[in-house]
């Protein structure tokens, strides 16, 4: 997986490309870890993810509760695969997808 990051003021865009999977959501964690500081708007460009696993869910879990605290999380052009995940584990009622 790769991470592209642009941050406009307090305004951090992440477009992620590849599988965020069990082998690179740890990578991705630790990139939002970094970078989440004085962020209000994270948005989450999935037009190049190709595939999510449980382990990219927890990740996302993450990155919402901690910008719920601070301000708000995007996720952009989500492909129809990954929109069916969302859907059967009731990601989708709790994450802005747009």
């Amino acid at each position: 997986m790769n991470i592209n990051q642009t941050v406009s003021g307090s305004s951090l865009t992440m477009r992620l490309s590849g599988r965020l999977d069990t082998v690179t959501a740890p990578q991705l964690e630790e990139t939002l870890k970094n970078s989440l500081a004085g962020v209000s708007l994270l948005t989450l460009d999935f037009a190049n993810l190709a595939y999510i696993s449980s382990a990219g869910l927890r990740v996302l879990l993450f990155a919402q509760k901690t910008m719920n605290k601070q301000g708000s999380m995007i996720i952009r052009n989500v492909n129809e695969t990954i929109m069916e995940v969302f859907e059967i584990t009731g990601f989708r009622d709790i994450l802005t997808i747009e």
